[in-house]
């Protein structure tokens, strides 16, 4: 199967999956026959061609399969449907992403069925692919979106916008959000970078931008181009993690930070604030910033303490840290993490370690810096940040 055709496959299956959802309202059932159509298309297509309407092509053959289903139910069940199966497929020109990105981030799931159910369903990754990233075996994968499924099952929700849109913005948001840090910087495993996953986080949030006016969709749209177009410059040739303050920011995209910039500008004027569109502006200040040594950290530091006031997370009050040292001097920002090592929630992340590390050995401590960095090592599962972290250690005693 060629890049085209898979890639084509990926963009229509949430469009397919969302037309028979909204004629027979069965999300296990109706995802099954999406996926034996794709099937389908994957061996016949490359052979005989695109249909000259492939939404349409995949909609029949998934409602075929559909329908198959509900007869073999009817059969084994011996009792009547609720309604009579229909020969005709669903109209299929609607497009049902936002519906879909909804229903699979229900305050029914926990996260991780949410991102497993996301993936799947919207962005169109297989089973294996999301097992893949996540380093846990397809089998469990498979048990996790077959629970959830079911969870969205028997909530009874219908198929359509939610009438507490707005309150489950928030749940969208943060899956989204989700996808994207793990893609960005996978929790464990041989790869730093998972591409696949935040190229996808950034496309169901363009296209969630798309039909929602709320300014926190635009920040986080900002936040992840920002991010995301640094991602060039963060490996070298062997894999290897190349921390902000070493990156050639040259190999950054341009492109993509101009309309990161340009987002964020032009959506923090209308309000109100909230955590993405802050993160995005702190993004946006080491964008702009021609080199390392030209980073404006007292602006930083500011936008470090709004978002500080706006959400209780350990990870914000650790970055205000740095920025606070870069501001004060080193002494000033261990400090700080002096009393952030109490929160439970933080203490034993391998950042918190690398954070420390890097203060003292900024403070000519090279003997603790290195023990630091060592601990730190230990506390990741990712191997490229294991690597950075003992070679950092050893240059600690230099």
């Amino acid at each position: 199967m060629t890049v085209a055709i898979e890639d084509l496959l990926r963009e229509e299956a949430p469009q397919v999956l969302g037309a028979l959802l909204r004629r027979h309202d069965d999300f296990a059932a109706a995802e099954d026959a999406v996926q034996e159509a794709l099937i389908a298309a994957a061996s016949q297509w490359p052979a005989e061609g695109v249909p000259d309407y492939p939404r349409g092509w995949l909609i029949q053959v998934a409602n075929r399969r559909m329908l198959d289903h509900l007869r073999s139910e009817q059969a084994r069940r011996r009792r009547e449907e609720r309604s009579p199966v229909e020969e005709h497929p669903p109209v299929p020109d609607q497009d049902d992403t936002l519906v879909l990105l909804f229903m699979c981030c229900h305050p029914a799931l926990k996260p991780a069925a949410a991102i497993a159910l996301t993936l799947r369903a919207v962005g169109g990754l297989t089973t294996a692919e999301i097992a893949g990233a996540f380093l846990i075996p397809e089998a469990t994968m498979a048990q996790r979106i077959t629970r959830a499924k079911l969870k969205i099952k028997e909530s009874g929700v219908p198929f359509r916008l939610p009438a507490e849109r707005d309150e489950r913005l928030a749940a969208v948001l943060h899956v989204l959000y989700l996808i994207f840090n793990e893609g960005y910087t996978s929790s464990a495993g041989p790869d730093l970078q998972r591409r696949d996953l935040s190229t996808e986080a950034i496309r169901l949030t363009r296209a969630l931008h798309g039909s929602s006016s709320d300014p926190e969709v635009a920040g986080l749209l900002a936040l992840m181009l920002l991010i995301d177009a640094r991602r060039d410059a963060r490996t070298g040739p062997s894999g290897e993690l190349i921390p902000l303050t070493e990156q050639d920011r040259g190999r950054w995209d341009q492109p993509q930070i101009t309309e990161g910039v340009a987002l964020i500008t032009a959506t923090l004027p209308r309000g109100p604030v909230g955590p993405y569109q802050v993160q995005a502006a702190i993004n946006a200040v080491h964008d702009e910033a021609p080199s390392a040594d030209d980073t404006d950290w007292p602006q930083l530091l500011a936008l470090y303490g709004v978002l500080r006031g706006m959400t209780d997370n350990p990870m914000v009050a650790l970055n205000h840290a740095v920025a606070f040292a870069m501001v004060h001097g080193p002494a000033a920002g261990l400090d700080l993490l002096t009393t952030l090592a109490a929160d439970k929630r933080i203490a034993n992340h391998h950042r918190l370690h690398a954070v420390r590390a890097h203060l003292l050995e900024m403070a000519g401590e090279g003997v603790a810096a290195a023990e630091a960095y060592r601990i730190a090592a230990s506390h990741t599962a990712s191997v490229p940040e294991q690597r950075y972290l003992t070679l950092k250690a050893a240059q600690a005693l230099r």
